[in-house]
């Protein structure tokens, strides 16, 4: 039976420290292993787009290959990508942007034996969930609801995501990815215009749903024609997404249509008024589609891996194929200005437990999950932030 002491301990309410990134530990390059290692073999790309045989493809960790003798990091990674090396530095590209003559690193083992290690215990104190999330208290090797579902408390999480906020405004770059369901709400079209006034934003991806059901909400007050206060249906409200969509096309650009129309509230306003950029990814459903909203997939992709290049922490909410495409392209990791190393901290919220989870069957293990209504978990976290009262 516990004592007085045990229960008491139990019952204290969460109150996290400030919130400081996992220090990175390097590998030890001493190791026999490591030491002996050959130089990574290099073989040109035999023409545009194609990689040589034998190509080694990166994953999500840190990736050093050894070139003249000495262990080189990959500074920007991203997963099911090549590794190109140019005056003795290591580039990820993409096979599209693949060029003929491009020294190209080969190998398909990971832990030395051909000049590539694939290191996956740079943080070694941020421990791992059953499905992968980081969890800075570990867990048994048996213990109850360690996935993550409706039946997982994520009280804690939101404590430790509103003191990760705070240090990364200040100290990195939060990039949030979004689903249109943020827009059928008012009160979560303003919390998030908050945290975008607040700082808390450095970029925004999204899709050309997002950007019109918000914009259709300062034009009409709906969103695909229901209010967004009351969600009654409004007369012809079928029609309000393509005016507006119609609307900011008069105008040519959704930045000329916030300043003639004279839209004052919303995300994209917000987006705007604070200088926040953001991608907007078109789909082969979309209507219209806005200005801005790239048509060309890996148009689209490059600009979010602009911005990804840069990002401490990512947030993705209510939209599975904007999630998976940016996790797809997110390291784990990331190289600072002054060379050190930290964490990416990436988040997938969503209400169905199959999107929360999917990233990790897709390999990015470090995603977190958190199960819930997004547009109540946009408002907990401008409240937690203070934001709202």
């Amino acid at each position: 039976m516990a004592s007085a002491t045990q229960r008491k301990k139990a019952t204290m309410p969460f109150s996290p420290a400030p919130f400081t990134p996992t220090p990175y530990t390097p590998p030890d390059f001493t190791l026999p292993h490591l030491a002996a290692a050959p130089d990574v073999t290099l073989v040109p790309a035999p023409k545009d787009f194609v990689a040589p045989e034998g190509y080694h493809a990166m994953s999500i960790y840190p990736e050093y290959l050894k070139i003249a003798g000495q262990w080189t990091l990959a500074r920007d990674s991203r997963m099911d990508c090549v590794a190109v090396v140019e005056g003795g530095n290591v580039f990820v590209r993409e096979f599209r942007h693949i060029r003929a003559g491009d020294l190209i690193a080969c190998g398909r083992t990971e832990n030395g034996e051909e000049g590539i290690l694939v290191y996956t215990d740079g943080f070694r104190g941020l421990a791992t969930s059953e499905d992968g999330a980081p969890h800075p208290g570990g867990h048994d090797n048996f213990a109850f609801r360690l996935g993550r579902s409706r039946e997982t408390a994520f009280s804690r999480d939101y404590d430790e995501l509103y003191e990760l906020l705070r240090h990364d405004r200040d100290h990195g770059s939060i990039v949030w990815v979004m689903g249109p369901a943020f827009t059928f709400n008012g009160y979560s079209r303003e919390a998030f215009a908050k945290i975008i006034d607040a700082g808390y934003a450095d970029a925004v991806f999204a899709g050309n749903a997002l950007a019109t059901h918000d914009l259709e909400g300062a034009y009409f007050h709906t969103s695909l024609g229901q209010d967004i206060d009351t969600q009654e249906n409004r007369p012809n409200g079928h029609y309000h997404h393509l005016d507006t969509i119609n609307r900011v096309r008069y105008w040519g650009s959704i930045e000329r249509f916030i300043e003639e129309e004279g839209v004052r509230d919303g995300i994209m306003n917000a987006l705007v008024r604070n200088g926040v950029p953001y991608a907007l990814a078109g789909s082969i459903r979309d209507d219209g589609p806005l200005p801005g909203v790239y048509g060309n997939a890996y148009e689209a992709q490059d600009a979010m891996r602009d911005h990804i290049r840069s990002a401490t922490t990512v947030i993705c909410m209510a939209t599975m194929l904007h999630t998976i495409a940016t996790g797809n392209m997110t390291p784990s990791y990331r190289v600072l200005a002054d060379g050190t190393i930290r964490p990416v901290y990436f988040y997938c919220v969503d209400i169905a437990e199959f999107a929360v989870n999917k990233l990790v069957d897709r390999g990015s293990l470090a995603s977190r999950g958190i199960v819930t209504n997004v547009q109540d978990f946009i408002a907990n976290i401008a409240k937690g932030l203070g934001l709202l009262g």
